[in-house]
């Protein structure tokens, strides 16, 4: 069964960890509505959705014809990802508030944990770097335009609202349940909407925050999105030199887009006194991945221009 990170901060009795996740949580959007699937073993192979099985209408006594859906098998590897935070022993004695010091440093290794994701949710390449899980870019091919793959053009063009429109079709089976993109790429989108003379929707999330909405889609913004990618004949080639930015549809599930991780998700372990300095440890982890369940869950808007 898929959790979404706040459901599971829940069933832990374990404060910090709690803690960490909430800081986690509350500061992305995407974490804050993707489900995770607990894993036992180092991944998980699943075969993705491409195409549906085939129904039509019949006559009394007519053959029924047979036909099935298309798979393609695909592997997702847990990756090892998090960092150590230190607490001199010095400001522990000196502190009058021992608590608040080690919330403090480990909330921050907390939001660099968060930091990290989602820079990986986007790029993530286990084939350049091996030590991380494949992100949206790479699930997605946005080297190769094609029906989950749209183009502003040969080497991108102004983004207008039809194209954003067409992004959101090509999620089937519902509408996407977030559109992800750069702060200029959300920018642009308030720019267009306000110059076709309506406003655009805004909301508050789960934890207060308004959020914008395009078409009743939430807006996710990403910090770790470049808009410096280069398009080449419609296909993305680089994502530093460039003035191009990509926008990302998702629909989050057990049958779209979700997380992978160990059970427990984030941990938090004391790792004690340090040898080498005055200090102690406390080290921050997640094992997770991401795997797309359908191919059809997931597109990509590539060659944004300002």
């Amino acid at each position: 069964m898929a959790l979404t990170l706040a459901e599971a901060s829940k069933l832990s009795n374990d404060v910090l960890v709690q803690g960490v996740i909430e800081t986690v949580v509350k500061e992305s959007p995407v974490l804050q509505r993707m489900p995770f699937i607990e894993i036992t073993g180092n991944g998980l192979t699943y075969n993705q959705e491409k195409t549906l099985p085939g129904v039509d209408f019949y006559d009394i006594g007519e053959d029924w014809g047979e036909s099935t859906p298309t798979f393609e098998q695909y592997t997702a590897a847990l990756k090892i990802m998090g960092g150590d935070a230190d607490i001199d022993s010095f400001l522990k004695a000196t502190r009058s508030n021992l608590q608040d010091l080690e919330v403090a440093v480990i909330e921050l290794k907390a939001k660099a944990l968060k930091h990290k994701f989602e820079e990986a949710f986007i790029y993530g390449d286990s084939i350049t770097d091996s030590k991380q899980f494949d992100g949206l870019r790479k699930i997605l091919d946005t080297t190769t335009p094609g029906e989950q793959v749209i183009s502003m053009g040969d080497t991108g063009a102004t983004l207008t609202l039809d194209k954003m429109d067409e992004l959101i079709d090509a999620i089937k089976g519902g509408k996407p349940d977030m559109l992800v993109m750069s702060r200029r790429s959300r920018r642009k989108i308030s720019t267009l909407v306000r110059a076709s003379g309506s406003m655009i929707e805004v909301d508050r999330d789960a934890w207060g925050n308004f959020i914008h909405l395009w078409n009743g889609v939430p807006i996710g913004v990403n910090d770790w999105i470049k808009d410096t990618h280069i398009l080449t004949a419609g296909a993305e080639t680089d994502t530093a030199g460039g003035d191009c930015s990509t926008i990302y549809a998702v629909q989050f599930g057990e049958d779209g887009l979700c997380g992978l991780s160990s059970p427990g998700f984030i941990q938090v372990e004391n790792v004690g006194s340090l040898e080498t300095k005055d200090a102690t440890r406390t080290r921050v982890k997640w094992y997770c991945a991401l795997a797309l369940f359908s191919s059809l869950k997931a597109a990509a808007l590539i060659g944004v221009q300002d």
